[in-house]
């Protein structure tokens, strides 16, 4: 295919993996803790409740389970592709070998939206929880600082939220080294946060409260796994560290499935001991954990649970910080987007000015911006890599020096996996409401611009 087509497929060779300008210092471990921290956030005391009381009822541990599998299978895929070709970029790299470079660009813009716009709205999250912890001293806030504008109300920021993102970008910029251990303190922390809750509220669990256990029928469960899918955003995180793991081959699979196992288990049991304690009709609000703390009379653990919280969020923020950067990286170092995004420290390993500029613009979208504008295009950017990954393996094992890589993980029942893995993929797409999909469709076109204005004229696939 010319190097000029739209279409040009990115060259990939084992001699790539070893001249990396990233330092390899990641293990399995730390790829765990990574991905436990990108999906087990705040959103495992919300988003039970809600799922149970709108659409699955007691049934909703199924939803988690059913987005699960979806997950799982996305994950066996997403594995292979990291253990074939251990490269910063995740997803978008993956489908730069296979699809070539215009899908790859789209699927890249999509996914920079995720990242971009899952850490502004975790950070609006973040600053909320803060300052009613601060509250709770009476420290507060002028209005004018506390929230970004709204229509109907005065002006002003969220200088908290625009804070807590450059604070990450400040850690990031520091090392991975630095970075790790403090994601692995605080996913530490969080995990038990929830076995303490879980420890706690299992002895006023009612039986009588898991009946009718599917209310809403089957479809009220897919419809609760659309939801609950996306309480798993982030830990395809996980694969933009192949190009800093020690052994990719080995622990590459290893951190993302165990992360997504960990993650589905705590989730599931969450929801089980929610809708155990509180009839399901009860639910429907912002913080289930503690309205089923209140009810049980255990408000001590309320303060702990408050810790755990604010863990779950920060961890969050930094692996969602991190696979932006190392996305941004991949597509700079492709001549895609300009080249300071690619420019590596040369002490510390990392790209600082990227995450500085990355930390910088998502500041002040969370300082700026109110939080239901900015949690629109989270979702389906997701969803469409995970399809178009588990679509593109089939492909890799196509290219013709395949069996020149390294041949680590490798997807089981091949190619059935990867077909139902899509296929599931784009079921869920389905059930999301169409103002996610105007909103994506209008982020794709700008994309689009920037692809023929400046991308295609710069990309190293025409030097």
């Amino acid at each position: 295919m010319s190097k000029h087509s739209l279409f040009a497929k990115k060259k990939i060779d084992a001699s790539q993996f070893k001249n990396g300008l990233l330092e390899r210092n990641l293990t399995a471990v730390g790829l765990t803790a990574m991905g436990v921290g990108a999906v087990v956030g705040a959103g495992i005391f919300i988003t039970p409740g809600i799922i149970a009381a709108k659409y699955a009822g007691p049934g909703a541990m199924l939803s988690y389970l059913l987005a699960a599998v979806v997950c799982a299978l996305a994950a066996l895929c997403y594995s292979e592709f990291a253990s074939t070709i251990p490269l910063a970029g995740s997803a978008y790299t993956y489908v730069y070998t296979v699809f070539g470079e215009l899908v790859a660009w789209i699927l890249g813009w999509a996914l920079v939206s995720e990242y971009l716009f899952a850490v502004a709205s975790v950070a609006v999250s973040w600053s909320a929880y803060f300052q009613n912890l601060m509250a709770g001293f009476e420290l507060h806030l002028p209005t004018a600082l506390s929230a970004a504008w709204e229509p109907g109300k005065p002006a002003g920021v969220n200088l908290i939220a625009g804070i807590v993102v450059l604070i990450v970008g400040f850690l990031l910029s520091n090392g991975m080294r630095e970075s790790t251990r403090i994601n692995t303190i605080m996913v530490g922390v969080k995990i038990a946060v929830i076995v303490i809750f879980l420890g706690v509220a299992i002895f006023y669990v009612k039986p009588a409260n898991f009946q009718p256990f599917l209310p809403y029928g089957a479809s009220g469960v897919l419809s609760g796994a659309a939801l609950a899918f996306y309480a798993y955003i982030g830990f395809d995180a996980v694969s933009t560290a192949s190009e800093e793991v020690i052994n990719p081959q080995r622990d590459m699979p290893i951190g993302i499935i165990a992360s997504l196992l960990i993650a589905s288990l705590l989730y599931a049991a969450v929801a089980t001991v929610l809708v155990g304690v509180v009839h399901y009709t009860k639910l429907n609000v912002g913080d289930p954990v503690a309205f089923a703390l209140q009810l049980m009379h255990q408000n001590w653990v309320a303060g702990i649970i408050s810790l755990g919280a604010v863990a779950g969020m920060t961890t969050v923020l930094l692996v969602m910080t991190y696979g932006g950067t190392r996305l941004i990286f991949a597509m700079s170092r492709d001549g895609l987007l300009p080249a300071v995004f690619a420019k590596i420290n040369p002490k510390t390993h990392v790209p600082v000015a990227n995450t500085w500029i990355f930390a910088v613009v998502t500041s002040i979208v969370a300082a700026l911006v109110p939080l239901d504008k900015i949690a629109e295009l989270v979702n389906i950017g997701t969803l469409f890599a995970f399809a178009t990954v588990s679509l593109g393996v089939i492909f890799l094992r196509r290219i013709p020096n395949y069996n020149e890589l390294p041949q680590g993980f490798k997807v089981p029942l091949y190619p059935i996996v990867p077909i139902l893995s899509c296929i599931l993929c784009v079921l869920l797409m389905t059930q999301l409401q169409m103002t996610t999909w105007i909103v994506f469709v209008i982020w794709l076109v700008i994309g689009l611009v920037i692809y023929f204005s400046y991308s295609y004229h710069h990309s190293q696939q025409r030097m």
